[in-house]
């Protein structure tokens, strides 16, 4: 089995979210569904001192995420059809629209919200690392978009012998909750997971 997975550069993110249009567009989604994010993370101040000078902390910084294909899946291990399995050749995460119902446990359960309901259809559906892409020898169309080259897909391994081995950055979870497929190299003023001074800047184009 390869286990597949995403690495994601934050140095070379401009936050221009090329990568979530070619996925919408790929995957004809609807205006209120994507199957990737791009969050803007920022915060900090500006202060004056008694002589007029001003001085900053101010810091932002931009998260492109999908669905990380995890090794502990927790839409698959909380979905009351046992629609989500586990692809033995590839790792991919996926959904049987034969036995889901559309309840949305699966949202509510991955802590990266990476299933989605289609609420025409009424069934789950998320991001399939392009499956039918990869198989051709292609990389899913969010990588081959990119315009800086800021995401990767692979063997998971492979990228992290690459990247290293981090998978954890603000604004998303820990690690720990579903051991993601997913290498980050994080940007200048990456702040940690549970950070406090920063906020998703752009919550109205999280879908």
């Amino acid at each position: 089995m390869t286990q597949y997975g995403f690495h994601f550069d934050g140095t070379r993110c401009t936050g221009c979210k090329t990568c979530v249009l070619a996925c919408k567009d790929k995957n004809n989604l609807p205006n209120e569904l994507n199957f990737r994010n791009v969050y803007e993370y920022g915060g900090g101040s500006w202060s004056q001192d008694e002589g007029g000078c001003w001085t900053q902390d101010t810091f932002t910084y931009h998260v492109s995420v999908a669905c990380n294909h995890c090794d502990m899946p927790l839409c698959m291990a909380n979905c009351p059809q046992g629609a989500i399995e586990k692809d033995p050749d590839t790792g991919e995460v996926k959904s049987d629209p034969e036995k889901c119902i559309g309840c949305g446990t699966c949202t509510q359960s991955c802590p990266y919200s990476a299933p989605k309901v289609d609420t025409e259809a009424m069934k789950s559906v998320k991001c399939n690392m392009c499956a039918e892409r990869v198989a051709e020898g292609k990389q899913p169309i969010c990588v081959e978009a990119c315009p800086l080259r800021a995401l990767d897909f692979g063997d998971i391994e492979e990228l992290r012998a690459a990247y290293g081995t981090d998978a954890e950055i603000a604004p998303l979870p820990a690690a720990s909750e579903s051991q993601p497929n997913l290498v980050i190299t994080a940007p200048v003023d990456a702040k940690p997971v549970g950070d406090s001074t920063g906020a998703v800047m752009n919550e109205l184009e999280i879908l």
